[in-house]
């Protein structure tokens, strides 16, 4: 899935009256002798019949009326949609054996310069003093970020907070103030079939504004950048550099931020995604807060969405909810009486179909609030109320950067809850996680994400014991990491 024709209104013709045939005249009456012949009628005219009036039509206006024009939100909303530029400077990548002096005196100093690449996309202006949405694959990477408004003003921006899992990027345009804002909608409140306008910068060609309707809610389990998402899908004409405009209702306020299209071509075929507005609001009041990244409410589970099968041999009635397959001791769900097996149904009422769904609904609660969920065990439905807390740093992470050993250029992490939710790992996973690699440590094939379990046959419980295995002086090395849920081993010499 990659990071959209305007609908023609049909003329309603009013109904052909029904013909109306005149009454045929009597046929006259015979004479007799000696009577004096009755006068021929006069012919008989149709009596003239009117026909019915037009009815008046009366256009719609919003949910329960269509406009016939989307202007009056156009010129409410569009000059808060910005167009945004951004720049990023790519070291070239080198040959393995760069750093080795025996290659550098056999080819000599073969260092390439740096790339630059630009980014187009937009942005949706949601504070008059200059706070700016947009999304990660936008401007999450990039090293200058220029910002132009749809009067032309210009501005230099930066980046306070940005999270790659749902995509978004919060941005403040440096020496902005007065500017024109958007409300942000209840996107729980939004339903399929409800109209909505998409606002941009489609292929830089300028702001752009396409119009459709809401397609669905809840879909989940799309990848975008690095992570999956919950979205709204739209049929809008959405393109690329649409990537971070605003989705609008028909009373100009945000419904979401466009983020994806489903695609064969690059170009837009009626499937859009937008993120909703409801998790945008949270994040816009973490980096308010003085956040760089953003904070998801701890879960402490893992679970998976309930099919037919799996609702058949659970005792449920119908296939829907989050079944719980894995669950931290220590974890709210638990606390909360919670265990493996057990189904959650609904967060504050909404229904939840899927991990991802699940998720979304808690994080749009906030971290320090509460959430009441709907669940099941066997025939029996309860609810509980479940604190919406950060992820415990307990053990410390104490990150360790590796600068000579066989796995040099290693960036490692002892595993906590709170690197576990980042790293996307099992609740109960414990270790190290490999959080960066590069040198020598990529050239043995490690990835990010890998948890290491022993270098050398030595258990690496922590940093601290991953750091006393590297010192082995072994040229012959060995380490069992568990990737993608499997457990393997790399092999290598240096």
């Amino acid at each position: 899935m990659q990071a959209l024709p305007p609908v023609s209104a049909e003329s309603i013709a009013n109904p052909a009256p029904p013909a109306i045939s005149p009454i045929p005249p009597a046929a006259p009456g015979h004479a007799q002798l000696g009577q004096q012949s009755d006068p021929v009628p006069a012919p008989i005219q149709p009596v003239p019949v009117q026909q019915p009036a037009a009815p008046s039509v009366q256009v719609p206006a919003s949910q329960a009326q269509i406009q016939l024009s989307f202007a009056p939100v156009v010129r409410q909303t569009a000059p808060a949609v910005v167009s945004i530029y951004a720049r990023r400077v790519v070291e070239a990548r080198q040959s393995p054996f760069f750093n080795d002096p025996l290659f550098g005196q056999l080819f000599g100093d073969r260092g390439r310069p740096p790339r630059v690449q630009n980014a187009l996309g937009s942005g949706v202006i949601l504070t008059s003093d200059g706070i700016v949405v947009s999304n990660f694959h936008v401007v999450g990477n990039a090293d200058d970020i220029r910002v132009v408004l749809n009067d032309r003003r210009e501005f230099t921006a930066e980046v306070i907070l940005a999270d790659e899992t749902s995509d978004l990027a919060i941005l403040r345009l440096q020496g902005a103030n007065d500017l024109p804002a958007i409300e942000l909608a209840d996107s729980d409140r939004t339903e399929v079939g409800d109209l909505v306008l998409a606002i941009g910068n489609p292929f830089g060609v300028g702001q752009t504004v396409s119009s459709g309707i809401v397609s669905a809610l809840a879909r989940s389990g799309l990848a975008v950048g690095s992570g999956t998402g919950y979205f709204i899908q739209t049929d809008a004409a959405i393109n690329p550099g649409n990537s971070g405009g605003a989705l609008v209702d028909m009373s100009g306020r945000l419904v979401g931020i466009n983020s994806a299209i489903l695609t064969r071509s690059g170009g837009s075929n009626g499937i859009g995604f937008a993120i909703p507005a409801n998790l945008v609001a949270q994040v816009v009041a973490q980096a308010e807060g003085g956040a760089s990244a953003f904070q998801r409410p701890w879960m402490g589970m893992s679970g998976q969405s309930v099919d037919a099968a799996l609702a058949e041999a659970l005792g449920l009635g119908l296939p829907q909810g989050v079944a719980i397959t894995e669950l931290h001791p220590q974890s709210p769900l638990a606390r909360a009486g919670l265990q493996s097996g057990d189904v959650v149904l609904a967060v504050n009422d909404e229904p939840v179909n899927s991990p991802q769904e699940m998720m979304f609904r808690l994080s749009a609660g906030g971290i320090g609030g509460e959430a009441t969920l709907t669940w099941q065990r066997g025939t029996e439905r309860r609810e509980a109320r479940v604190a919406l807390v950060a992820p415990p740093e307990t053990p410390a992470r104490n990150r360790l950067t590796v600068r000579s050993s066989a796995l040099r250029g290693l960036v490692a992490e002892t595993i906590n809850p709170a690197v576990a939710a980042e790293q996307g790992l099992d609740p109960q996973a414990s270790g190290v996680v490999v959080v960066e690699v590069a040198d020598l440590a990529a050239r043995a094939g490690l990835q990010p994400g890998d948890v290491l379990l022993s270098v050398n046959r030595q258990r690496v419980g922590d940093t601290a014991a991953l750091d006393r295995a590297l010192s082995d002086p072994s040229r012959y090395w060995e380490v069992e990491l568990v990737r993608g849920g499997r457990r393997s081993v790399l092999r290598f010499r240096i």
